[in-house]
């Protein structure tokens, strides 16, 4: 099964190269489309010099910072222009491990959406402070409860689609950002009727870099799971 691994980066620069090395240490059949949003740091360079040496990286300049939610859907459009069965959604700053990525091929084989979860058996979360751990954990408790959906971590960022799931939604109607855009997603794979796996990951806080967490993406997660359910019930997704 032909995968793309969507990586979009602002900023990643002492971490790009090493996680794309990583991903092609396992062998697997999978390509690598970063998706930069013009990073001061050179970001965009080195994923340009890494694309010229090795014809499995693909890049994707945008004009300035744009989200990752946009990020996301310019990527998946990408891919569905050619020819990839599976599309990965993975950050840039390890948080993700390659080690993970044989066991979502695996259950990509009878689900269509495997999903990453830092919660589905205990919390499999490292380097975390408290309180983001308390945001997070509520956060994915409040979107259960609003959605429906039975999933434990629907916030995550770590999944991996069949491309018949992206070619069912509507990416021109996707707006939303950070935790906002990942239930977004999941809720409009779920309501279409695919099949969704969870699958356990251990998530480790960045090595490098700054967050990009916010307290604007946390207010647009909780007014997008309302919107989601109110969309649903007048059949407007």
């Amino acid at each position: 099964m032909k995968a793309l691994i969507i990586v979009p980066t602002y900023n990643e620069r002492e971490n790009l190269e090493e996680l794309v090395r990583r991903i092609f240490d396992k062998q697997l059949p999978i390509e690598v489309l970063i998706v930069d949003d013009n990073s001061p740091d050179g970001t965009g360079a080195l994923a340009d010099e890494m694309a010229a040496r090795d014809p499995r990286v693909h890049v994707m300049h945008r004009a300035g910072k744009m989200g990752l939610g946009s990020a996301y859907v310019a990527g998946f459009k990408w891919a569905l222009a050619r020819d990839y069965e599976a599309v990965f959604e993975m950050d840039a700053d390890f948080s993700h491990s390659p080690d993970s990525l044989v066991d979502f091929l695996r259950e990509l084989e009878h689900a269509d959406l495997v999903l990453g979860s830092r919660y589905l058996h205990g919390v499999t979360v490292v380097n975390w402070p408290l309180s983001r751990l308390i945001l997070s954990y509520t956060a994915n408790l409040y979107s259960r409860v609003i959605t429906g959906m039975p999933v434990k971590d629907l916030t995550g960022g770590f999944k991996c689609f069949r491309r018949q799931v992206l070619e069912a939604i509507d990416l021109d109607r996707v707006r939303s950002d950070g935790y906002a855009f990942q239930i977004e997603i999941n809720f409009k794979a779920w309501r279409k009727g695919f099949r969704i796996q969870e699958i356990p990951i251990l998530f480790v806080d960045r090595r490098a870099g700054v967050s990009k967490m916010s307290r604007r993406i946390v207010r647009e997660a909780a007014w997008m799971v309302w919107r989601l359910r109110l969309l649903d019930l007048l059949g407007a997704l």
